[in-house]
């Protein structure tokens, strides 16, 4: 019975809360809708309203355009180039000094000669005394200096005694004889020669000559067929294209000539018998058929201690008169 009462209360309450939570939805559903006309009649006729536009604070916010693309920044111009240094103007040269007297020396003597006025010409002798002085000054001191120095002193490669001189010619000569005929031992000469060359007869005793003292054998080659108007080299040869060869524009042209190709053209013309045997020295230095030192020993002259063909020297000594003398002296070659 008790469980009944129970029971019968419970719905009871959840039967009144069921009502209560229906009559107050009802109640806001109410409150929530706008009012009607006749709920709402002192509106009057606007009972039709346009919705009100919405307030820009109550939107959201627009989003900001992206920003536009950056332009391309170009490099910044080099910096300018320094101005050019302008090159130092020298100092003119100190007055009677080499410089000055190479510069205004022909001043003097032009306005000399344009304006003959006795102070004009006076100044000019009296420039000219102080550079002749100058030159007398140097003259003295080079002959000082040179005297007894193996490098500079130049009686030590010539004498000037007579008797010496006659000396170092004989044994120059005698070391040109004893070259000249071991040459003749290996090479001999062609004589190309016209028969109506005047000159080609003047050169035929001199070769003669050369024949008989070194034993050259001398070959005659005429251009013309025809032998020589005065009979030497009776056993001459008719030119057989020896002329083409060697390039012969003139008679008389002597050839030295070393047998298999050796050809070494030493005259044009007619020459003397002493200058004819320079003439064969020098071409068989030249073909490399005798050396610099043979050769030296034909001269009548003794070069003695000699300074290299090519110096190589530091600007610090070059620029040491003591220094450079010293330096070029420990380069002399003997």
């Amino acid at each position: 019975m008790a469980s009944m009462t129970t029971r019968s209360a419970f719905i009871s309450t959840t039967a009144a809360l069921l009502a209560g939570s229906i009559a107050f939805s009802a109640s806001a559903q109410q409150q929530a809708q706008p009012a009607g006309f006749f709920g709402d009649r002192e509106r009057g006729w606007f009972w039709y309203e346009v919705q009100p536009e919405p307030d820009e604070e109550s939107l959201p916010p627009k989003p900001e355009p992206p920003p536009p693309p950056a332009a391309a920044v170009p490099p910044p111009p080099p910096p300018p180039a320094p101005p050019p240094e302008q090159p130092r103007t020298p100092d003119p040269p100190s007055f009677g000094s080499a410089a000055w007297l190479r510069e205004n020396l022909p001043k003097y003597r032009d306005r000399a000669l344009d304006e003959p006025s006795a102070e004009n010409v006076r100044a000019y002798y009296v420039i000219q005394r102080l550079a002749m002085d100058k030159a007398s000054a140097f003259t003295d001191m080079a002959q000082r200096v040179v005297v007894g120095d193996p490098l500079l002193d130049e009686t030590g490669r010539r004498p000037t005694a007579t008797f010496a001189a006659n000396e170092m010619n004989a044994v120059a000569g005698e070391a040109t004889d004893a070259e000249l005929k071991e040459i003749a031992e290996k090479a001999g000469i062609w004589f190309f020669f016209r028969s109506d060359c005047v000159y080609c007869d003047k050169q035929a005793p001199v070769l003669e000559m050369l024949e008989r003292a070194y034993g050259f054998q001398i070959t005659a080659i005429s251009l013309d067929g025809k032998p020589l108007p005065g009979g030497q080299f009776p056993r001459f040869r008719a030119d057989s294209g020896q002329a083409a060869k060697v390039g012969v524009e003139r008679t008389p042209t002597l050839v030295l000539v070393r047998p298999p190709d050796g050809i070494q053209t030493i005259a044009r013309g007619v020459l003397s018998l002493q200058e004819l045997r320079r003439r064969i020295l020098t071409g068989a230095l030249n073909a490399g058929w005798i050396d610099q030192k043979a050769f030296d020993k034909t001269r009548a002259v003794d070069n003695g201690p000699m300074l290299p063909a090519k110096l190589d020297i530091p600007p610090e000594i070059a620029s040491d008169p003591a220094l450079l003398v010293n330096h070029l002296r420990s380069m002399v070659r003997q």
